[in-house]
């Protein structure tokens, strides 16, 4: 009996671990399917901004067509993106925060990487919605990419280009149904050292993305 009960606390510790790592690694994307959604004139005829959001997981299908609507590689032989930037500086860069933790969306391999363990989704924004919808994205850029700018060209472009990618993942949420709202309110401050960011790089906003309700 002592010898069944070792083993099976040996076998729950082994399940207990697994489950562990499994919530605490990389995330790989599954490839976009770009045959989904509603055409783009249907899509833009139901565009808007929604602050509901049912609180069930995006499905890795969804989670992966959003990133890549977002900022994905669309023309892989130059490592360009489906959302432009000035100069092709790709400064910005989207970080994910999941029930499981903070990722950053590595568009050049399709995977979320993670950052920090842990539900940090109250972090992402100070609205109350926040940090109970599954998604939430938090634009960050790096001024560093932006050579030969002065200090308020890279605010300004910053600011575009952080555009151009919310509103890749306005369309997109469109097109799948899906309820999105982009936000200013955030703690730069705190996210910058939550994230761990470089000098160079400054939140720019946020924007939250679930199923509606």
């Amino acid at each position: 009996m002592n010898k069944f009960i070792f083993s099976l606390a040996m076998l729950s510790g082994f399940f207990i671990s697994a489950l562990s790592m499994a919530q605490s690694t990389d995330i790989i994307l599954s490839k976009p399917d770009l045959n989904s959604g509603k055409p783009l004139m249907s899509a833009l005829s139901e565009r808007s901004s929604a602050r509901e959001f049912n609180e069930m997981d995006l499905s890795h299908e969804h989670l992966s067509g959003l990133l890549w609507a977002a900022c994905g590689i669309n023309r892989p032989e130059s490592g360009k993106r489906t959302a432009p930037s000035a100069m092709n500086w790709q400064d910005v860069q989207v970080y994910v925060f999941l029930k499981t933790g903070i990722f950053f969306y590595n568009e050049k391999d399709h995977k979320l990487v993670l950052i920090v363990e842990g539900d940090h989704r109250a972090a992402a924004g100070s609205q109350d919605f926040v940090a109970k919808a599954p998604v939430n994205l938090i634009y960050v850029s790096d001024y560093s990419q932006m050579t030969k700018a002065s200090e308020e060209d890279m605010e300004f472009y910053s600011g575009i280009n952080t555009g151009f990618i919310s509103q890749n993942v306005y369309l997109y949420c469109a097109s799948e149904s899906l309820n999105t709202v982009v936000r200013a309110w955030v703690d730069r401050d705190a996210l910058h050292k939550l994230i761990g960011l470089k000098p160079k790089q400054h939140v720019v906003a946020g924007q939250t993305v679930g199923y509606r309700p």
